[in-house]
Parts: C-alpha cells; structure tokens; sequence
C-alpha cells in the first residue's frame, strides 16, 4: 500500500518551514541592515556577520548528531520558541546596552539555532515518508528553503524600509512561536538510541571518521570541498559584506529606498541560487566531479563581465 506524501505530520514540517524560515530569513536581512545603517561601517558590519557565522559551523554537525539521537519534534518546538525568546530579548534590550554587543550576539544565537534546527528537520524526512516518496519530500523541504531565502529579503526590506525595525522584529517573533505551535502536533516516530558516548566524543569520533573516509577512499570529494570553500572565502563572502554597503551607503539613495532596493538584490541572490539548484538537477546526469574545473571557469567568466561594467561605469552609478 502506497503511502501519500502529504500525510497530516509532513504537512505540519511543511506549513512550519514555511513559516519558521521565512521569519529567520527576514530576520538575518533585517539585523545586520540595521547595524549598517547606524554606523555605516562595511568593516564593523563584516566583522559582526563573521563573527555570528561561527556558533553555526559548529552547531550543525552537532546538531544532525543530536538529531539521531533525540526526538526531533521536540528539538524543532524548543528551537522556534527559542528563537522567538532571542528576539523578544533583543527588543526589550536594543535601548539599553552597547547595541553592536548586543547585535553580535543575537545574530550568534539565530545562526547558531538555524545551525542546529535544519538537520532535525532533514532527519525527520525519512521517518514521515515512505521510500518512494523520500526524494519528492527531501526536494519540497529544499525548495521551500530556497524560497524563504528568495522572499524573506524581499519582504523584509518592503517592511524596514516602511515601518523600521520593531514591526519586523514582532512579525518574526509571531513566525516562530506559530511554527513551534504547530510542531507540537507534529508525530514523528522516534526510538531511543543507547549510546553511552557522549554528544561531543561522538562528533569527534564521526568527524574522523568521515576525514578518514575522505582521504582514504574518495579523495575527490576532498578536492571538491576545498574548491567549494575557496568560492566561499573569496566570492560570496565578499558579495555578503559588499552588496549591502554599495546599496545603502555608495549609491547615495534615500535610507528607505536603499533598504528596500537591497532586499530586492537579496532576493535576486536567492532566486539566481534557486535557478542554479534546478539547472544541476535538470543536467545532473552531465555534471561529473571531473569536469567541475570546467564549471567553476564557466562560472568566472559569466561574472567577469558585471566586474567590468561596474569598474567602467562605477562614477555614472554613484552620480
């Protein structure tokens, strides 16, 4: 007997993803905007998103660990509501303390809960969907990410720019305690593990593990993350600082426009991202690991023309 995909629990992880990153996406836009737009400092506001990035890479290896190990529905209600708490927090606060303090350390809490909450949610796919329906359920949880990412800037920047920083704050805050209501109700089946190792010798242990694996057995893999990393460091990381310091603070536009103008060029990041996710599906078959040089010098010299037009016309754009 085929089982649906749509059961009443992977409905309920849908509408709450839906909701849960739409706020975290609207969020993470709306946080660091407000830093930039009160000291406009591109260097304050790079050090900040760096510094906030950290507490995420080492939750989410930890966190996929815990979620074998833990039921996952009760790890996604107690994220969401602890997101909902940091901001709630950050609010009453952001008039009281040293607000660059306060920002780095919100932001560390939300990356690092978006760190630990995603893999919970990715473990859950097998236990609600039956095997035929894994790669459909697995593609609805991806796109649904990819297009909070495409619509949370989007919003959120329309929202800023409108009505500042405490509306956004409140709509994001409704976002998770309305994810975390409806997460209650979730059944996901669970059955207890005995291991006696705890959290962090089992992700040392694992992380050897797959380093060892790497090495030994599919070097290529290795090769690959290396090349994923080095477009990490040097091209997206440079987008996140510089994008937003063009947008608001070169190109002498009003705050309001600026900001709604920045949250559209987020969401183009994302919707470009969603269209690069759905081309290496659609010619996945023709994409080897071998030929991944090739892509990434397609990859350049597809940028290499926006670099020249910005160098040739900067002094046009900025008057």
């Amino acid at each position: 007997m085929n089982q649906k995909l749509f059961s009443k629990d992977f409905t309920l992880v849908v509408i709450g993803q839906i909701i849960s990153l739409f706020g975290n996406a609207t969020i993470r836009f709306a946080l660091p905007l407000y830093l930039l737009n009160l000291t406009g400092s591109s260097a304050l506001y790079g050090t900040v998103t760096a510094c906030a990035f950290i507490p995420a890479i080492l939750l989410s290896p930890i966190g996929g660990i815990v979620a074998d190990r833990v039921n996952k529905r009760n790890i996604m209600v107690i994220l969401d509501f602890f997101m909902a708490a940091v901001i709630l927090a950050f609010s009453l606060l952001m008039n009281g303390v040293n607000l660059i303090l306060l920002l780095t350390v919100t932001l560390s809490f939300l990356y690092g809960i978006a760190g630990a909450y995603q893999p919970s949610v990715q473990a859950s796919i097998p236990a609600l969907t039956n095997q035929d329906n894994f790669m459909a359920a697995n593609s609805i949880i991806n796109t649904i990410s990819s297009f909070a990412s495409l619509m949370g800037p989007v919003l959120g920047g329309i929202l800023y720019s409108a009505y500042g920083l405490k509306p956004v704050l409140w709509v994001c805050m409704v976002c998770f305690i309305m994810s975390a209501v409806m997460e209650i109700f979730i059944k996901i089946p669970f059955q207890k593990q005995t291991s006696g190792d705890g959290i962090l010798k089992t992700a040392r242990t694992d992380f050897a593990g797959s380093i060892r694996f790497i090495r030994e057995e599919k070097p290529v893999i290795g090769k690959a993350v290396l090349v994923i990393c080095g477009i990490n460091l040097f091209l997206a990381a440079m987008i996140i600082v510089a994008l937003p310091y063009l947008v608001t603070e070169v190109l002498n536009l009003d705050a309001s426009q600026a900001n709604r103008l920045y949250g559209f060029a987020e969401g183009a990041l994302a919707a470009g991202g969603l269209a690069g996710g759905i081309g290496a599906g659609i010619f996945a078959n023709r994409l080897a690991i071998y030929k991944s040089g090739n892509l990434v010098i397609a990859c350049a010299v597809c940028v290499f023309p926006i670099s020249v037009s910005l160098i040739l016309f900067s002094s046009a754009i900025i008057n």
